[in-house]
This record gives structure tokens, C-alpha cells and sequence, in this order.
């Protein structure tokens, strides 16, 4: 995740702040001492379990050139050779190519008409236009208590330049020239800078996937071929009730929706990017294999998170109800349409 817009969330949500802070973004001899108090008598050598939410962010995103340890493997675009070190295209850059595909009629896991992107949709400037804070004495004026002293100053700078989610994002070299997959989203976005935020909806992800048994293989049992992430943000994004990408029409351009290929963007630990969670990913045990509990947003994996299993509209008193109908969503297309969902269920207010 990025830095900054962990940041950010913390100034909204000052009471997870306080908790999520001194866990996470503490330094380091904090957690020592969290981990060395109140040792009991155990047959495995693990006291303590921290669990970190990285929100809308996939592994690869953060940790796509991380190297382990001696002994060690991962699985990443990297070890795969997707990229080089250097994060340029590696021998296998072909595994992360994406296609743009159609689907007109009905809601598909797997559409069809797939064409493969020479250059993937150009990425749409997020957050930020300016910093949220004008020095760090204001800064500390709204977390006068959750943030190390070091990293105030991150919240008076990154501010894009850019019309958040209206401008393509100028600050990535060849933006309009991105290749068919992957690319590495620094220098030219510095990793303390706003940048935009992939979709993370259920119905929206599954899609991404590109998934059907007619695929699968004993290397890839699922069946997906996660190759539709570009085509699905320039498609549909967030939505289209207009309470989250602002549009209830149709796109018109690759613009549209206000994502681009943002999905396709990868931080270079190797360059220095993401300092901390390298540290921890040294340090602790990083897993490579368990990317969130289910397909879609914060709603949905806090719940599962919290409950180990989902929950339901209901009259108070244990019985179920059908949920409002403005939440209820549609993902078939309109017709005339190239995958512009029916219904959004974003929770747009109705009259």
C-alpha cells in the first residue's frame, strides 16, 4: 500500500490510526518489545501473530522484485522472470500480457473477442492534486499523537500536480507507451507520492481473473488467466451508479472511469521502494500465497476478516431481509453497452 495513502486514511479515521500505527508504521523496537512481553510456555516458536492490511494493494504491487533470504524461495513477477531486477521486462514478460475483450449481453467470468493490448491503457492520475497539509505544525495539528516523528513531513508533500482521476498521470515515463503487461510505477512516482487505486469490487475482480475450467492445468487448477485487469478499469471501474468513479454514463474514452491500467503497476524493493515492509518481510515470516479472504473491497474482507464469514441484511432480530434495492447490484451489461454493469449496488441514495 502506499505510504501516503495510508496516511491519509489515518487522518479520517484517527481511532484505527492510533491502533493501526503503533503496530505497523512504529519503528522497529516497538514491536520487540510487543513481542517479548508476556512469552508463555509453547511447543512452537511463534508467540505472536501481527497481521498487517495492505489495503488495495496486491503482493506483486509491493513485493515484486523482493529477494529472500539464503534458503528461501518466493513466488513473484521476479522469480517468475516476468521482470529483471532493474524492473525492466524480464525473458516471461509475455505471462503478464493483458487483452481487452467484450461482453454485451450477459455477465461473464471469461469474455470473449479477446485482443491483446500492444500498449495497455494509459494510467489516470489519483489522490492528491496538493498535499492535504501545508507544514508538518499542521500536520501535528490533526495526529498530534500517531505518527513517529519522522514521518510527518510525509504528509505536507506528494501531491500529483494532476486532476485526480480526470488527467492521465504525466509523471510515469511513457505512460501512452506502458507495453502489453507490467511496468514499474517509480521513479517517476516517487513511493511517498499520491497515486491512484486499482478497483477492488467482487464482481469486478472475479472478471479480472479471466477464470474457466476449460483453462485449467495442474500448474493452474483455477483456470484463470488473470489477463482482463486493464479492460475491466477502463470498462466498468469502480462502478456506475456515479457514487464511485462520479460517472453514470457509459465511458468514452480510455479516461472514463478514472482508473486506466493503474492495476498493472509494480513498486522495485530492490531501488529502495517500500523500506518498511521490506524490513518486516526480512525480519518476519512474508507470505507469498494468501492475497485477501475474498474478491472485492475494505467492506467485504474487514467482514470476513472480523467474522470468518459473511453477514446479511436482516430485521434485528436474526431473520434475514432482501437488502435495499440500490445496494442490490446487476453486473450484466446495458444494453449497448461493453460491460457497463446494470446496477451498481454502491449504495447510491435513491429518492
Amino acid at each position: 500500500m502506499h505510504l501516503r495513502t495510508f496516511l491519509q486514511s489515518s487522518i479520517r479515521n484517527a481511532a484505527l490510526a492510533v491502533a493501526l500505527f503503533s503496530l505497523v508504521v512504529n519503528p522497529i523496537a516497538p514491536l520487540a518489545l510487543y513481542a517479548e512481553g508476556g512469552k508463555s510456555a509453547s511447543t512452537s516458536p511463534i508467540q505472536h501473530v501481527i497481521i498487517i492490511l495492505g489495503e488495495n494493494r496486491t503482493f506483486d504491487h509491493i513485493f515484486a522484485t523482493y529477494v529472500p533470504k539464503n534458503g528461501q524461495t518466493v513466488s513473484n513477477l521476479l522469480s517468475k522472470g516476468i521482470v529483471n531486477a532493474d524492473g525492466t521486462p524480464g525473458p516471461n514478460y509475455s505471462f503478464s500480457a493483458q487483452f481487452s475483450a467484450k461482453d454485451t449481453t450477459k455477465y461473464s467470468l471469461h469474455p470473449g473477442d479477446k485482443k491483446l493490448y500492444t500498449n495497455i491503457p494509459p494510467v489516470i492520475a489519483g489522490g492528491a492534486k496538493t498535499p492535504y497539509f501545508p507544514s508538518i505544525d499542521v500536520a501535528r495539528q490533526f495526529e498530534p499523537f500517531a505518527l513517529p516523528n519522522s514521518y510527518y513531513k510525509f504528509m505536507t508533500t506528494g501531491g500529483t500536480g494532476l486532476n485526480a482521476y480526470v488527467d492521465i498521470d504525466t509523471r510515469i515515463p511513457n505512460v501512452n507507451n506502458l507495453g502489453s503487461g507490467v511496468f514499474q510505477l517509480t521513479p517517476g512516482v516517487k513511493y511517498d507520492d499520491y497515486a491512484n487505486s486499482p478497483v477492488h469490487r467482487f464482481y469486478q475482480m472475479w472478471q479480472q481473473l479471466d477464470c474457466n475450467v476449460n483453462h485449467a492445468t495442474a500448474q493452474n487448477p483455477s483456470g484463470c488467466l488473470s489477463d482482463l485487469f486493464p479492460w475491466v478499469e477502463v470498462a466498468i471501474g469502480a462502478g456506475s451508479d456515479g457514487s464511485s468513479t462520479g460517472s453514470t454514463s457509459p465511458p468514452t474514452t480510455l479516461s472514463s472511469t478514472g482508473e486506466g491500467s493503474t492495476a498493472m503497476e509494480f513498486y522495485n524493493v530492490q531501488h529502495g521502494d517500500a523500506p518498511y515492509l521490506k524490513f518486516l518481510a526480512d525480519k518476519y515470516t512474508l507470505s507469498d500465497n494468501f492475497h485477501q479472504s475474498g474478491q472485492g473491497g475494505t467492506g467485504l474482507n474487514h467482514i470476513l476478516f472480523g467474522f470468518a464469514d459473511g453477514i446479511w441484511y436482516s430485521d434485528g432480530k436474526g431473520n434475514p431481509l432482501a437488502p435495499p434495492s440500490h445496494e442490490i447490484e446487476n453486473p450484466d451489461p446495458q444494453p449497448g453497452t461493453n460491460n457497463w454493469y446494470t446496477a451498481d449496488g454502491y449504495g447510491a441514495p435513491v429518492d
